[in-house]
């Protein structure tokens, strides 16, 4: 007999996969294997249901076997009501599971408690970015630019920028993509720091680029962003 997250999982898979789905996850998502196809909402509505129960149980039910089975354990954790401790005890052990962009990003953008707590998770991420992992490093950068932009915490990010040396691509679109939104934001704090910093010419080109493929900025300075760019 099946337990009952892997139960669920699988109805919700056979309902919700599609073949065109899954060509176009395996596009965007090299060298992950094992793509259902099931897509993303379904997942989030099947989390939030079993959120509801016994998160742990279910959680701790689920296997690695596919990219949604672990994104849906991603979803878990950020729907989860649970004490702070615990909270951070499971997205430790989440961590090294995962190992593309989207399960990273998407399970970034459900931990929502991070906005309730910025200072808890703010030292949270402290040792976090001396790891070595790539995806660790990702999940780093994109919830300082998902919950930390802001008036409190801009000054604090620049400086936290300049330690990753980390040479994995997903990690320097990542900060690519964090130095763009805060130029968005914050222009003339991220101008200074794009005329000051450690950033290598990749990811400080890049970050340029993303700027001014943003419809947020205006042309004129697009234009001063260009002229910045290194040769």
């Amino acid at each position: 007999m099946k337990a009952p997250c892997t139960e669920r999982y699988a109805r919700c898979c056979e309902r919700t996969a599609v073949s065109h789905r899954l060509l176009l996850d395996s596009s965007l998502l090299p060298g992950t294997e094992n793509i259902l196809g099931v897509r993303l909402p379904a997942l989030r509505r099947l989390a939030k249901r079993l959120a509801k129960e016994n998160w742990l149980q279910n959680l701790n039910l689920c296997t690695q076997d596919s990219f949604e089975e672990i994104m849906l354990q991603g979803f878990l954790i950020g729907y989860a009501k649970a004490p702070l401790p615990v909270i951070f005890d499971q997205i430790t052990q989440f961590l090294p599971r995962i190992n593309n962009w989207s399960v990273c990003d998407s399970f970034c953008i459900t931990l929502k408690i991070a906005a309730q707590y910025p200072s808890e998770f703010w030292d949270f991420f402290q040792p976090l970015l001396n790891s070595q992992e790539e995806f660790t490093l990702r999940f780093v950068l994109v919830m300082l630019l998902d919950y930390y932009i802001n008036d409190e915490y801009i000054d604090s990010l620049f400086p936290l920028f300049d330690r990753i040396t980390h040479q994995g691509y997903y990690v320097k679109m990542a900060l690519a993509w964090a130095i763009s939104m805060c130029y968005v934001r914050f222009p003339a704090q991220t101008t200074l720091y794009l005329h000051n910093n450690r950033l290598d010419d990749f990811t400080y080109n890049k970050s340029l680029q993303k700027i001014t493929e943003s419809h947020s900025v205006s042309a004129e300075s697009k234009q001063i962003i260009r002229s910045m760019k290194r040769n």
